[in-house]
């Protein structure tokens, strides 16, 4: 198992990247493809989900086997199965709630914990428990992009990762209304070409989420130098 890394890394590791995929998946064996899949193009974290069948073995082997991605525990609902997690070798934990015991348990091991929020009372009450990130979600249900902007606004200071309704047409849009980084699932964790054998398809995609991402800086540098 990869050693633990400082807080402050991992989440400077998680913006720089500036996404998150969101693992779901129907077995073991196609949770291990889909990593692999992913961070052969560059994107090298991931979320893995307690929905996940064998989530936490699924941990372990990454754990393991690729020392080089960033493990995070996703769909975690309570503080045991955050500590649980945790040991077998999540960096970090996101829920797609607000769960202030989870909060306090991931505090305890120093590890980043990105709690799931929607409205602005929820986001700063999840601040205030001392969330790193809050992930924004569902994202989409609320007008995506737009609501991001809206809910930034008075709470610049706040980071935010939406997810539900990002994609590489919706991305840009996310990132310039404020994005931490990006919460992606469907649209890059495709479990259809997974199924159907084409792995570089996922690949392709993480590196086509890479270059927006890339992008979008380029040019807040451009304007900014």
């Amino acid at each position: 198992m990869g050693a633990q890394l400082e807080k402050s890394a991992v989440l400077k590791s998680l913006r720089d990247l500036g996404l998150v995929p969101v693992l779901r998946a129907e077995s073991e064996a196609q949770a291990l493809a889909l990593a692999n899949a992913i961070a052969a193009g560059g994107v090298t974290t991931l979320e893995v989900t307690m929905t996940v069948p064998g989530a936490i073995r699924v941990m372990r082997a990454l754990a393991e086997q690729r020392p080089d991605i960033l493990i995070g525990a996703g769909t975690v609902l309570d503080p045991e199965t955050a500590r649980m997690c945790i040991l077998e070798g999540a960096q970090y934990v996101v829920s797609p709630a607000l769960n202030l015991n989870t909060i306090e348990m991931c505090h305890r091991y120093s590890v980043p914990v990105l709690p799931g929020a929607l409205t602005p009372t929820e986001v700063i009450t999840a601040w205030e428990a001392g969330a790193d990130v809050i992930k924004i979600f569902p994202a989409s249900a609320l007008g995506g992009a737009k609501y991001l902007k809206s809910v930034k606004a008075p709470l610049p200071h706040v980071e935010m990762i939406p997810t539900g309704g990002v994609s590489l047409s919706t991305a840009r849009e996310f990132l310039e209304a404020g994005a931490f980084a990006l919460g992606v699932g469907a649209d890059l964790v495709d479990l259809r070409a997974i199924a159907e054998g084409h792995p570089e398809t996922i690949t392709e995609n993480a590196s086509k989420y890479l270059a927006v991402v890339r992008a979008f800086r380029e040019s807040q540098a451009a304007v900014t130098g």
